[in-house]
């Protein structure tokens, strides 16, 4: 399905089985988004971001992981527990426009950069990523 960032010349290419596996599995699922999370409460780039998300982020960080790791092609933990994700509907009650979604793919972005995802799978992710967050805009003209 997927490859790892090596070369033919190198060193034999890997496949993966899912984005989930290409990743590293549960535990780098989870540094992301604690990354992720992290540069919301420290990067003031991220300011209108951090502000939809209320004072802890304990929550959404437990929800995003849990989520991510079955989007990602792994185990169904959010599904399991709360049925089929409905994002548009779970985020209608947020603001969400053009600077929104952009401060998400940006704070998305710089964690996967600062928590190693290979290069190839951030460049899906990303596409992945923008086609989602785009999708979740719930603001005229915005």
């Amino acid at each position: 399905m997927q490859q790892d960032d090596k070369t033919a010349g190198q060193q034999p290419v890997r496949q993966y089985e899912s984005a989930f596996e290409w990743i590293g599995g549960e535990p780098a699922v989870q540094a992301l988004v604690d990354r992720f999370y992290d540069l919301m409460d420290l990067e003031p780039c991220y300011r209108e971001l951090r502000a939809s998300h209320g004072p802890a982020l304990d929550d959404a960080r437990q929800k995003l992981c849990w989520f991510l790791c079955g989007w990602l092609g792994g185990p169904d933990h959010y599904v399991s527990r709360f049925g089929h994700p409905r994002l548009k509907m779970r985020h209608m009650p947020f603001s969400i426009g053009i600077l929104e979604r952009d401060q998400w793919l940006a704070c998305m972005d710089q964690a996967m950069a600062e928590t190693g995802v290979p290069g190839a799978l951030r460049v899906q992710l990303q596409k992945s990523f923008f086609n989602t967050a785009d999708w979740m805009r719930n603001r005229a003209g915005a």
